[in-house]
């Protein structure tokens, strides 16, 4: 392949996936209307499968997350229809879902893996892929299996897959006691789903008592499910015959409602937060108090009033009603704002600090060791390019980029779309300058143009074909790092043919010159004549 085609390889397309653009500094003010709850909504839509009727599910957020589990259970002919925020999942004809479609939409979605609980309690066996999801730690999925072990089910595992069937010959369920080791919301709610239908009583010990719990134990209450003591940490399972259809309104999101709480304060705003239960947020309202803001709540309404200065706290994430681990990124970069030196230890997952270096892009100043983080506040962050990483750590770097001085520019805008609905439009309602930017491509065309490049020794002239004009749509702030890299290229391809040049020019003197080599090659000894050879080139 010659060098133009090389170069045609390399420079021919760039694609640049959609970001944030944020003009920070703006004071905030207005309302702001929380959305369905993302983690409750797709553990209800993998509960519809329970039910042989009809589930109307209202208060649904627009999310991709929500989009991936609807054609996840589309694979498995359950009929759904969509209208704005609402959710008619029909399971009245739900088959076994083709294998590698069900593979790769489990692999996007962590979630998908809590459907095995309702498919096992229903069919008695069922092969779910290994899940997938946001690379924030290992979150594993044993006490998912141990607890269903104690239910009857016995399991393989085979090319990424779990294969789980019922050994009772009726293929149902029975009740058990569980006493789960750590608290796990994931493996709490796969026993509500999967016990409803067992054979006979579940006791959960040390169930997890997160408000989506309690949702999920409400809706299935309303389909004919018998669940005492959810939100507690025991929980208590009368297994029915079968579940029909209901109609339910997903609660409001409260971690969306705390990051809106943190934009308030990281900009020093006031906002109102709509649709949002205050008792919810208890942990990350007692936090924004020790830093310094007000909360008025009335009529449903929960008002933000924050001091122009605001004090560093520490903090450590825990399970409900502790701090969220899925605002620990927002709230870190609150405290890289504040007045002070704050401890943030993240106890819940072991690889949620990826946002720490963009973080330190902006001018903030963090250091972590192990799991704990260091925030030492300084007095204003500076706009940036940076990238998301996972869905809260792109929400973090959002909410810096609103108090930054500057553009700010961030990348990973998938990731934020997969758990806040229309988050830039409800800043933009409040004064934010924020928008989505779509997804650009950027061709680089190699024109007709030669560089005729002199070299030293009157030796051969070389052409060398480079690219040199650049079609661009909204290329941030990244011209001239894109031009480094051309020039850069460009000098490597020339110093290779410069020392090629070089190199031959050597070989050729040398031949002529050694007499030891042209002797020994002469006699039939070509490895000493190499020896000879290699030996001369060393000294030239």
């Amino acid at each position: 392949m010659d060098l133009k085609s090389n170069a045609i390889n390399i420079f021919n397309n760039v694609s640049l996936n959609k970001y944030l653009k944020i003009d920070g500094g703006q004071f905030l003010k207005g309302n702001i209307k929380i959305s369905g709850a993302k983690n409750s909504a797709l553990v209800l839509m993998a509960a519809s499968i329970l039910s042989k009727g009809e589930i109307n599910l209202f208060n649904v957020p627009q999310i991709s997350d929500v989009a991936i589990m609807s054609k996840l259970l589309i694979t498995m002919g359950i009929n759904i229809k969509s209208n704005t925020n609402q959710l008619t999942i029909n399971t009245k004809e739900i088959i076994i879902p083709p294998q590698n479609l069900f593979f790769d939409l489990c692999h996007a979605l962590r979630v998908s893996f809590f459907c095995i609980g309702p498919i096992l309690a229903r069919f008695g066996k069922a092969k779910i892929p290994l899940p997938g999801g946001c690379s924030i730690g290992s979150r594993p999925i044993d006490e998912h299996i141990d607890a269903l072990k104690k239910l009857g089910v016995v399991f393989q595992y085979k090319n990424n897959y779990v294969i789980a069937k019922v050994i009772n010959p009726k293929k149902r369920l029975l009740g058990s006691l569980i006493n789960f080791k750590c608290k796990s919301v994931g493996a709490t709610e796969t026993l509500l789903m999967a016990a409803s239908l067992a054979k006979g009583k579940t006791i959960l010990n040390n169930a997890a008592e997160e408000p989506e719990i309690v949702d999920l134990a409400n809706m299935l209450n309303l389909m004919g499910a018998r669940i005492k003591g959810a939100g507690s940490e025991c929980i208590t399972i009368e297994g029915v015959e079968s579940l029909k259809g209901c109609d339910y309104t997903v609660m409001s999101d409260r971690i969306e409602a705390g990051t809106f709480l943190i934009a308030a304060a990281i900009t020093r705003s006031n906002i109102n937060i709509y649709q949002c239960e205050p008792n919810h947020l208890k942990a990350v309202i007692n936090k924004l108090e020790l830093c310094g803001c007000k909360f008025e709540y009335s009529n449903f309404c929960l008002k933000i009033i924050p001091n122009q200065i605001l004090n560093s706290v520490d903090m450590t994430t825990s399970p409900f009603p502790g701090f969220p681990t899925d605002l620990q990124a927002p709230f870190m970069a609150l405290m890289a704002t504040a007045n002070g030196i704050s401890k943030i230890k993240e106890t819940v997952f072991e690889n949620r600090m990826h946002h720490v270096k963009e973080l330190n892009r902006m001018g903030a100043n963090i250091t972590v060791k192990d799991n704990v983080a260091t925030v030492v506040g300084v007095k204003n962050l500076k706009g940036s390019v940076i990238l998301g990483s996972d869905l809260r750590a792109t929400a973090a770097l959002a909410l810096a980029g609103l108090s930054a001085s500057g553009k700010t520019l961030i990348g990973g805008v998938e990731h934020l779309e997969r758990g806040y609905e229309n988050f830039a439009s409800k800043l933009q309602e409040i004064g934010a300058r924020i928008v989505i930017k779509k997804k650009i491509k950027i061709m680089f065309k190699l024109n007709n143009y030669f560089a005729k490049i002199s070299l030293k020794n009157n030796y051969k002239k070389y052409t060398s074909a480079f690219a040199c004009s650049f079609f661009i749509g909204f290329f941030i702030a990244t011209i001239p790092s894109i031009y480094k890299h051309i020039e850069n290229f460009r000098n490597q391809i020339l110093v290779k043919e410069q020392r090629k040049i070089q190199i031959k020019n050597k070989e050729k003197k040398c031949k002529d010159n050694n007499s030891d080599y042209i002797k020994f090659l002469k006699l039939g000894f070509p490895e000493t004549a190499s020896k000879k050879f290699n030996t001369c080139m060393i000294d030239k």
